[in-house]
């Protein structure tokens, strides 16, 4: 057998790589690889830097990792029930070997817990909560001043963990940190939600909804339309519209009865009316108040005189009558050429022949003698044009 310094030299090694070993048990030399001495080597010699310590803490406890009697520290918890808040404070700065692990292990849950740093400048992924059965790790590194989250478990925001561990829906929105509302997770098909505030939605359909008010429940409608649509009377519906003209109720096509209505220019086949002449009032066809007006002439009985109304008084000029006839122009923007004018003596001693003798767009002239009488006074005649066309 050569001696050992006749084998080349390794200077790499593998765990497949053989050693030779006697075994006292068989009485002979056998071979082993260096991967199974490991192995052998972990399973028979327990870590003298591992330090375990169980706890029973209470709400709001505070337990400090012990300042190393080992470079690795496990904190059993085992509370009695889930914890609401609770504090691990871990061993202080100046005495902590660089690389010293933290393993922190609970039976329960610990809704709120809080790693106070003793001295250390920071922890990086450091947990907030823990659920039951679950851990976090973590190692000190010297030249940061810093703990380190090493566990290969994912770090949780707050409440996750219980979520993962009970997913109910109030779970669920402990966990979310922007959710609006509450109560239970909603699905898209036939979902029941209580008293939901909606926004602006883009599209939808209502069916089989009831108890929406329209007076506060609706938005973007104008003044007094809310009342409509709850009490639809002809007199909401008149406050709800801003150009109606008239009063009283709605009018449906079909013989309706009119109270006083003023038309304005209609077109139709026929016109059926009754009570426009009464035997028996004091009603007849002609002008109502505020069509009318009234001027007096001015310097002689042929000075022009201006009334821009469909009827009028016209008082002439003081002076003698006479039986020669005399003319004046009437200008009168509403006379068209194919209008007739009907005139009448309304006042006056002597007695006057009356004549209209032209008629144009915006005029007409009054001739006029008396039948014989020559007293000196100011006669009124009075005139109405009546609107006629040639076709």
């Amino acid at each position: 057998m050569p001696t050992i310094n006749q084998l080349p030299v390794l200077s790499t090694i593998s765990s497949g790589d053989q050693l030779p070993v006697y075994s006292p048990n068989n009485g002979d030399a056998r071979r082993t690889s260096i991967g199974s001495l490991l192995t052998f080597f972990q399973q028979s010699f327990a870590s003298p830097t591992l330090s375990v310590n169980l706890f029973v803490p209470g709400n709001g406890f505070n337990i400090t990792v012990p300042t190393p009697v080992s470079n690795d520290q496990w904190m059993l918890l085992q509370p009695a029930g889930t914890l609401a808040t609770g504090t691990i404070t871990l061993p202080l700065n100046t005495g902590v070997p660089d690389g010293t692990s933290v393993l922190i292990t609970t039976t329960q849950e610990i809704t709120s817990l809080t790693i106070a740093l003793n001295g250390a400048s920071a922890i990086y992924g450091g947990v907030s909560f823990l659920g039951a059965g679950t851990a976090t790790a973590i190692r000190f590194y010297q030249p940061t001043n810093s703990w380190y989250q090493i566990n290969a478990d994912a770090v949780y925001g707050a409440n996750v963990q219980a979520f993962l561990a009970v997913p109910s829906s109030a779970n669920l929105r402990a966990a979310i940190t922007d959710e609006t509302g509450t109560g239970l997770l909603v699905f898209n098909i036939s979902p029941t939600l209580t008293t939901p505030i909606l926004g602006v939605p883009t599209s939808g359909t209502l069916t089989n909804c009831t108890g929406l008010p329209i007076a506060t429940g609706v938005a973007g409608l104008a003044a007094n339309v809310a009342t409509f649509l709850a009490t639809p009377s002809s007199a909401n519906l008149a406050a709800a519209l801003t150009d109606e003209t008239g009063t009283g109720a709605a009018v449906f096509a079909n013989t309706p009865t009119l109270v006083t209505p003023a038309i304005g220019a209609a077109t139709g086949t026929s016109l059926t009316a009754t009570g426009v002449i009464a035997s028996t009032g004091t009603a007849g066809v002609g002008y109502a108040t505020g069509a009318g007006g009234a001027v007096t002439q001015i310097t002689s009985r042929t000075t022009g005189v201006t009334l821009s109304k469909t009827t009028g008084a016209i008082t002439l000029f003081s002076a003698a009558g006479t039986t020669v006839a005399a003319t004046f122009t009437v200008t009168n923007t509403t006379v068209a050429a194919t209008d007739v004018i009907i005139l009448n003596q309304k006042s006056g001693t002597d007695l006057y022949d009356l004549m209209v003798t032209a008629v144009a767009a915006g005029s007409f002239n009054i001739t006029f003698r008396t039948t014989g009488g020559t007293t000196t006074e100011t006669p009124v005649f009075n005139f109405a044009v009546i609107k006629g066309v040639a076709a």
